[in-house]
């Protein structure tokens, strides 16, 4: 089989011209992650088709087209319309109900919605038929003021290929604020101390987190929308 991308947690591999094969390194959520992906396609959100599941695999459907962190690395002059685009997949997921078998995650305990915690831009897939959402292994029910709190805070102290500048970065997370009805400050602070937790973070996510919690600088996602 071909390695055609790696995460921090799972492999993913060709199989075909139609399908890929996911494997977690040392197992996942695979049952609850495919149930996820059926339920949102069936409400008409944009996911990989899921054709069959173990206890470390999911065969997904292989969809062709760059990830939005590409796309941006290739044309970073699209930063704000491709930042307002990941802001919209957001108001559309949080528009959806969470059902009751999610695992309750910065929930609201009434009117909890589906949470991505995990939307950033290599996540997306820009396809033919439009941007489709990856890897749900992190999905939650809750509030979707900490979803969008965690986008900000990933991409925030994240190093974005051809976004390396501070105003660069700033400049997407503005676009993300512009696309999303959803103001995420009332989260920001619970979102980077669970990010904090995290162990596959970098030193230097770290360190720009713990600066977040301590106060130091500029907040993400202040309601001026000037990024980071």
């Amino acid at each position: 089989m071909e390695l055609i991308a790696q995460g921090r947690d799972a492999d993913v591999y060709a199989l075909d011209e139609s399908r890929v094969l996911r494997r977690y390194r040392r197992g996942g959520p695979t049952g609850l992650e495919s149930r996820l992906m059926t339920h949102l396609a069936a409400c008409g959100y944009p996911v990989p088709r899921v054709y069959e599941i173990t206890d470390t695999d999911m065969v997904l459907e292989r969809l062709a087209g760059p990830t939005m962190l590409d796309e941006l690395a290739r044309r970073p002059w699209r930063v704000g319309s491709l930042g307002r685009e990941l802001g919209r997949l957001h108001d559309r997921l949080h528009a959806l109900p969470a059902p009751e078998w999610l695992p309750k995650r910065f929930s609201t305990g009434d009117g909890d919605r589906v949470l991505h915690l995990d939307l950033h831009p290599g996540n997306v897939i820009l396809t033919g038929r439009g941007p489709v959402v990856i890897d749900w292994c992190n999905a939650g029910a809750g509030d979707p003021a900490a979803d969008v709190a965690m986008t900000m805070v990933t991409v925030g102290g994240a190093n974005v290929p051809g976004l390396t500048t501070r105003l660069a970065r700033g400049l997407l997370l503005r676009g993300i604020r512009s696309g999303c009805r959803t103001d995420p400050a009332g989260r920001m602070r619970e979102v980077v101390r669970a990010r904090l937790d995290d162990p596959n973070l970098t030193p230097a996510e770290a360190a720009w987190l713990r600066r977040r919690v301590g106060g130091e600088g500029p907040a993400v996602g202040r309601t001026d929308r000037s990024g980071c």
